[in-house]
């Protein structure tokens, strides 16, 4: 099981902010932290530039690719791997050497040459599904394995943000893994933790990435998709202890039922407790009466 936390464009492109982004995911129990690497001049059309300053003040959403290093390795340090979505295609090489994994985004599904320069790396590739067709998810794979990566992972996801929980579809975790026979989990813009837990305890999803924020502040926060450390880290908490619930299988007395056990009652009468323990209370002395 493990849980990927979504830096996205939270960071503010503050170094020592992105650096604490790594040590809160790693306290709260997180297995990877992911960024993006991105230029708008490479994301969005020229048209788009031209007539949307929505779009163009995005450039301040950038992260410097001068943080890459020292972010990889401040997560190694942590004991986190650490993860990067490409946005464009020189960025695939300039993230290969720091990777642990490459994350590709639902927006670029369809974008068969980022699919197949992330898959030649060699390095494994998970890849968001939101908006998708079982179709183009079919095709998606197919283009992954063509170019050597035999088993991505799979994220479905509904991607609003934030995703009311009506619409987040769980059920099509099985169907896609049906239909690829790659693992599949779950990418989450609900901030309902009731979600998580069906996700994982009913759909089997292995890997569960989420949008991640320190306290509010990051560029992000406003849309309503992020978590916060504290909301985020009771659910793993709380998914862990699901795991740890579900025991060996064996029907048997556990430790803290055992001195119980000749506390039933006897068969013989249906009274409490068995007869052995009734005799060894009848052989002790008789409480002295008070006064």
């Amino acid at each position: 099981m493990r849980f990927i936390a979504e830096v996205s464009s939270n960071h503010n492109r503050n170094l020592a902010r992105a650096l604490r982004f790594i040590d809160v995911a790693a306290a709260a129990g997180c297995s990877a932290v992911k960024f993006q690497l991105f230029q708008i001049e490479q994301l969005f059309a020229p048209e788009i530039l031209k007539r949307s300053e929505q779009h163009r003040r995005r450039k301040s959403w950038e992260l410097p690719f001068e943080f890459v290093p020292k972010l990889a390795q401040h997560c190694r340090a942590a004991g986190v791997e650490f993860s990067c979505t490409p946005f464009y295609l020189d960025a695939v090489a300039e993230l290969e050497p720091y990777v642990a994994f490459y994350k590709i985004a639902s927006y670029e599904l369809l974008w068969e040459d980022l699919l197949a320069a992330c898959a030649r790396t060699g390095k494994p590739v998970v890849l968001s599904t939101g908006m998708a067709t079982m179709d183009e998810i079919i095709h998606a794979v197919g283009v992954l394995r063509k170019h050597g990566c035999q088993a991505p992972t799979l994220l479905h996801c509904t991607s609003a943000y934030p995703t009311v929980h009506t619409e987040a579809n769980l059920a099509a975790i099985a169907a896609i893994r049906q239909a690829t026979l790659c693992e599949v989990g779950w990418s989450d813009h609900t901030l309902e933790p009731a979600v998580i837990h069906r996700a994982v305890h009913r759909w089997g999803a292995q890997t569960i990435e989420f949008h991640l924020d320190l306290e509010g502040d990051g560029e992000e926060f406003a849309a309503g998709h992020c978590w916060l450390p504290n909301q985020i880290g009771a659910v793993i908490q709380d998914v862990q202890k699901g795991f740890a619930a579900d025991g060996t299988g064996l029907k048997a007395p556990v430790p803290s039922e055992l001195s119980d056990r000749e506390w039933r009652a006897d068969p013989s009468d249906g009274l409490r407790p068995m007869k052995a323990i009734r005799a060894q209370w009848a052989a002790m002395n008789p409480e002295t009466p008070k006064a």
